[in-house]
């Protein structure tokens, strides 16, 4: 005997299609977040529960509570899930029925869930993330300011002459008021990414995996921490081609007869982790040789932002790559010229 629940979530309320396979009955309940009644509910329920739902962010504190009573979670790919339903009609309880119906039938389109570890780590990486555009907003303003009063400092904004050559300029109460509570604010945000990058590298120090990574060149801290964690374990990927794609860096091909057309990259997954592959991407030219032919030779053809994400499309299959078989970036470089000698060897 096993209960099955299939759960349409939403932030403030839930309706949950529940199959108890004793009796056979499907029923249909809606359940409000701001009482009590929903751990009433999933505390009631016979044992062994399995709970279903789509993936959302509002759903921790849901998955808290399921974990504690011993229930086991089913997070599933909400786009596959929409895919498989029947019909066009699309409410909570349709919804919440599709979910139950795949779980018995056993198609339930489950996703690998991240550790809570890696889920902490890289809500750090988007915090810092944050903190750092806020500081370029704040420094914009500033610059804006400086322009405005006919001074233009561009990188030699915030160094020592430069914040002398802010605060000397004759500005309105209303600006001079703006400029002190602008260069305030920047000390405040550099505070706190500091802070943050600390804790970063002393989790960083203690993962061999991230080590390893910080050996090739371009990959530093922020982006070895983003690969390890959200890649983790790298074991479920067979090749680079699902990792790339898992990435969202493969290009959408759409193509028919004779026509090839090939769109943009699919930009699925994780955006922090694309834009840390493509920063990484540009600091490693100037280290890699090979990276950096690859690089001058695609950018003639076909120009250079496509060049930039082909690099970063390289660069995050050599890191799964080092991930997998857990070797440096010495190592992988003897690899890749004891292949290519093998097949000078063999040419004919």
């Amino acid at each position: 005997m096993a209960t099955y629940c299939g759960v349409d979530f939403h932030a403030r309320q839930q309706t949950v299609a529940y199959f108890n396979t004793e009796d056979g009955e499907i029923k249909v309940i809606e359940l409000n977040h701001q009482s009590d009644e929903v751990q009433r509910f999933y505390e009631g329920l016979p044992k062994p529960v399995r709970v279903g739902l789509e993936a959302t962010g509002y759903i921790p504190w849901f998955e808290k509570l399921l974990t504690e009573l011993e229930h086991e979670v089913w997070v599933g790919n909400a786009t596959e899930i929409r895919r498989r339903a029947r019909s066009r009609q699309k409410n909570d309880r349709r919804d919440a029925e599709l979910i139950l119906d795949l779980m018995i039938k056993n198609e339930f389109p489950r996703i690998h869930r991240l550790s809570q570890e890696s889920l902490d780590v890289l809500r750090q990486l988007r915090y810092r993330h944050k903190l750092v555009r806020m500081r370029t907003m704040t420094k914009n303003s500033l610059h804006a300011i400086s322009l405005s009063s006919g001074l233009s400092l561009q990188a030699k904004l915030l160094t020592k002459d430069g914040k002398a050559k802010l605060e000397a300029l004759d500005l309105s109460p209303a600006l001079t008021e703006q400029r002190r509570e602008w260069l305030d604010l920047i000390e405040q945000i550099d505070t706190r990414i500091k802070r943050t990058e600390t804790e970063l590298e002393k989790i960083a120090g203690k993962d061999p995996r991230v080590e390893l990574l910080r050996t090739h060149p371009g990959i530093g801290l922020l982006t070895s921490l983003a690969l390890v964690h959200t890649l983790e374990p790298v074991s479920r990927f067979a090749n680079s081609r699902k990792v790339t794609a898992f990435a969202g860096l493969e290009p959408c091909e759409d193509s028919s007869a004779d026509r090839v057309r090939w769109n943009g990259i699919s930009k699925a997954g994780s955006r922090l982790l694309r834009f840390l592959l493509i920063e990484a991407a540009q600091r490693s030219l100037g280290k890699d040789e090979e990276l950096k032919r690859f690089y001058l030779h695609l950018s003639g053809r076909r120009g250079r932002p496509k060049a930039k994400i082909a690099i970063a499309r390289k660069l995050l299959s050599r890191a799964w790559i080092m991930l997998r078989d857990k070797i440096d970036y010495a190592e992988f470089l003897q690899r890749g010229v004891a292949v290519r000698s093998a097949r000078t060897v063999h040419r004919p």
